[in-house]
């Protein structure tokens, strides 16, 4: 989800569902990763979410020592894939690239992966209402000068009533927070830097197949499943980590890739300490709940985007850019409404809810047609609990802290560690990677 789509002004329409071949993508980001550069020393990463399956495929490519220790059953981190729900596959993680302009765009234009242009037209429900326009438009949360404020504290300064809360809470949820937490300043200051481009791409496949076809198949022999790291030790020249087990893995490079939560929470114990400025920079960094529900329904009676539901501020049409197509909405839930739709506890619960809001936007629509429902609820896995980072009021340079590297030892990779405005993506978290290990190369 983009909120360049969401802002979009409804009069300017476009073509939807361009499909993209290889040879248009033109101006991507080559890696600038030397296919020269090694090192003779052991490397554990810690994470096989995008970062570390690209950070395993490029020590690989090196001939560099290395193993990638996973906490989960399975790789992929916030990525998924589900068959057999709808007539195609489904990502239940990350699904849009978004721009192409950067290293996964460059890597899916070798590989000759088919993507489509996602360029559909929002429609809003807004006063009971479903309106394909607003009385005011939204661009007031972009541009320069902005104060260090929540999204919802600058909408009521700027004089948007409560019957602009939910469409707030959709460019907010776009960044995976709440209107309460996410900074109108921050948030700018760092799409300041977006370099990718602005349109969003959708895998006529999945996302999923992508990463597995590309990274994760080359480094199976290199990764542990089910392995939780619970201490690290680098107070010597070699690093000792040990896991849940009791299991000791020696290295002298450490590359961590786990999402920030496990950071803020102190999952993992250090050994020294980690400097205090950069456990402060973690708590900083937002990472609120999140999840998607995909429902299946009989006939197509929903818009392609429709945004300001109460419980879900997104509700996009799934099938757009599939190869085939299938009635499944998906209910993209951030901030707030996460949090509550979590705490029904149960996925019928939360699937019930979505269908009473879904029967008042569309007269009853919904639970006559209702076939199935899948949850993915990112807030309930345990080693990731949440959607993405997002810029916290008041979070100054603390993406630049907490990706520095300790004692040329550990190195912080992911997409909250993402420093060019890429942050929150799958081509963030790949950049981190190669930068990590570029910088691990060279201060060796």
């Amino acid at each position: 989800m983009n909120r360049r789509k969401f802002l979009k002004n409804s009069a300017l329409i476009s073509a939807a569902g361009l499909v993209l071949s290889p040879n248009l993508f033109s101006g991507c980001k080559k890696s600038g990763l030397s296919d020269n550069l090694s090192y003779g020393g052991r490397v554990l990463v810690i994470g096989a979410g995008a970062a570390g399956l690209y950070a395993g495929s490029l020590l690989k490519a090196r001939g560099i020592d290395f193993t990638v220790l996973e906490a989960s059953g399975t790789y992929g981190g916030r990525m998924g894939k589900v068959v057999g729900f709808a007539n195609y596959p489904i990502d239940t993680g990350a699904k849009w690239l978004h721009g192409r302009r950067n290293i996964a765009g460059d890597l899916i234009n070798e590989a000759g992966t088919v993507i489509v242009e996602d360029n559909g037209e929002p429609v809003y429900w807004f006063n009971d209402a479903v309106v394909e326009s607003l009385p005011r438009d939204l661009y007031v949360f972009e541009g320069n000068g902005l104060p260090d404020l929540s999204y919802w504290d600058y909408a009521v300064s700027r004089g948007f009533g409560p019957e602009y809360r939910y469409l707030v809470e959709a460019l907010a949820g776009d960044y995976g927070a709440a209107a309460s937490e996410l900074s109108v300043y921050f948030s700018n200051l760092e799409e300041l830097n977006w370099s990718s481009g602005n349109s969003d791409y959708k895998f006529q496949q999945t996302y999923f197949d992508f990463i597995e076809s590309q990274f994760a198949f080359q480094v199976q022999e290199h990764l542990k499943l089910n392995t939780v790291v619970r201490s690290i030790d680098y107070s010597t020249d070699q690093i000792l980590v040990t896991d849940a087990s009791g299991m000791e893995h020696v290295a002298d490079k450490v590359i961590l890739t786990v999402p920030i939560t496990v950071l803020k929470d102190a999952d993992i114990v250090f050994s020294p300490p980690l400097p205090s400025q950069k456990t402060e920079a973690f708590a900083k960094i937002g990472m609120g709940p999140g999840m998607k529900v995909f429902l299946r329904f009989n006939t197509r009676f929903y818009d392609e985007y429709l945004f300001g539901g109460a419980l879900c501020v997104a509700y996009l049409d799934d099938s757009t850019g599939k190869a085939v197509s299938d009635n499944v909405l998906l209910a993209f839930v951030m901030g707030e409404q996460a949090a509550y739709l979590d705490s029904l506890e149960s996925d019928e619960a939360i699937t019930e809810a979505l269908l009473q809001e879904l029967d008042t936007i569309y007269a009853g629509q919904a639970s006559a047609a209702f076939v199935n429902a899948r949850v993915e609820n990112w807030t309930r896995h345990p080693y990731i609990r949440g959607a993405y980072s997002f810029s916290t009021v008041g979070m100054g340079n603390a993406r630049s802290i907490a990706a520095a590297s300790v004692a040329n030892k550990l190195f912080f990779a992911g997409e909250a560690m993402n420093l060019n405005g890429h942050h929150q993506t799958v081509q963030g978290a790949m950049e981190t990677a190669e930068r990590e290990i570029l910088n691990l190369i060279e201060n060796a």
